[in-house]
């Protein structure tokens, strides 16, 4: 048996120019980091030389090309893997709630899935062949920065170049500073899962209209970055969120709603200085930036939202456990 453990992230600016409706005609660049909240695969092979696979429901199959769950099924092909396998998911977080599940998943599983045939995968080959699977073979409307940040782990400024290409940056900063940030950051769950395909979809479409704005994000994810190397100013950085997140609002109509912004305005009214809704859009987990001496207000303020605790984490997916007999 292996297991896989994968982090979820947060991506704090420059979110949709790592489409390709971007980056194919400028720089895309996030600033994103991965978090103590995690996605386990575990993989053994199933006797009966069947397909067992268990998320959210459970499937018992006798061959690769009938299973449903379409990740599962592209990376037991794109690895080559026809005999019989047990794999079974659980992961800290709802799926579809704008933290990276479905890339956390994709690069886990193939994670898993070498390690059982014994080979050795970097985590550019884990993110580039979980992107070739998500964004090529499965044609999501997605862009690559939550794949790279699965794989890779810790705090990162990503470039997303016209060429195709990926730069992976960390972001240098006083250890002191990473911490302080951390003590300053709040992550609330509105209680609204959605699927990101049409936000995203949307948003590809309005490439044209969209371009000044996501120009905008990439400049702000590099601000925020600086703000981080100085660590002379850490409340800028929630400033620095507030900004992206309005010009963010205006990409795509669904991004928000009445009940997201209303949430979002009584946070600000509480303390914090800026935040954003992770992920796409439309529902999901809510970050806010909030100086320790007013976080408490802020908590009674969104009382009736499940606070989610959590550090950055320095690490990107990791095999953290090896038993029995594999290839």
């Amino acid at each position: 048996m292996i297991i896989t453990r994968t982090p979820f992230r947060i991506s704090f600016a420059g979110g949709g120019s790592d489409l390709s409706s971007f980056y194919s005609r400028r720089t895309g660049a996030v600033l994103s980091t991965a978090i103590d909240k995690y996605i386990y695969l575990a993989v053994k092979e199933h006797f009966g030389n069947t397909f067992r696979v268990s998320y959210s429901r459970t499937e018992l199959v006798n061959t690769v090309d009938e299973i449903e769950h379409p990740l599962v099924r592209e990376c037991l092909k794109h690895v080559g893997l026809t005999r019989g396998l047990e794999i079974v998911s659980m992961a800290d977080l709802p799926s579809q709630s704008g933290m990276g599940s479905s890339s956390c998943f994709t690069v886990g599983l193939l994670h898993a899935l070498y390690a059982l045939q014994g080979k050795v995968a970097t985590p550019d080959r884990l993110a580039r062949e979980a992107c070739a699977i998500e964004i090529d073979t499965l044609n999501e409307p997605i862009g690559k920065q939550d794949q790279y940040i699965a794989a890779y782990g810790g705090l990162q400024f990503i470039r997303f170049n016209p060429d195709g290409s990926v730069f992976i940056d960390p972001v240098v900063c006083h250890p002191e500073t990473r911490l302080e940030l951390n003590r300053r950051l709040l992550i609330f769950f509105t209680g609204v899962t959605r699927n990101s395909r049409d936000v995203l979809s949307n948003q590809s479409e309005r490439a044209d209209l969209n371009l000044g704005a996501l120009e905008q994000l990439t400049a702000l994810a590099c601000e925020l970055c600086q703000v981080l190397t100085l660590g002379s100013d850490l409340n800028r950085f929630g400033h620095l969120l507030h900004d992206a997140w309005e010009i963010k609002k205006k990409l795509e109509p669904s991004i928000s709603n009445p009940q997201i912004d209303d949430i979002y305005s009584r946070a600000c009214h509480a303390g914090a200085l800026g935040g954003k809704l992770l992920g796409a859009g439309a529902g999901g987990f809510l970050l806010f930036y909030c100086e320790p001496h007013r976080q408490q207000r802020l908590r009674e303020e969104l009382r009736n939202l499940v606070e989610v605790p959590f550090s950055l984490d320095p690490q990107g997916t990791k095999i953290v456990y090896i038993g029995g007999d594999h290839w």
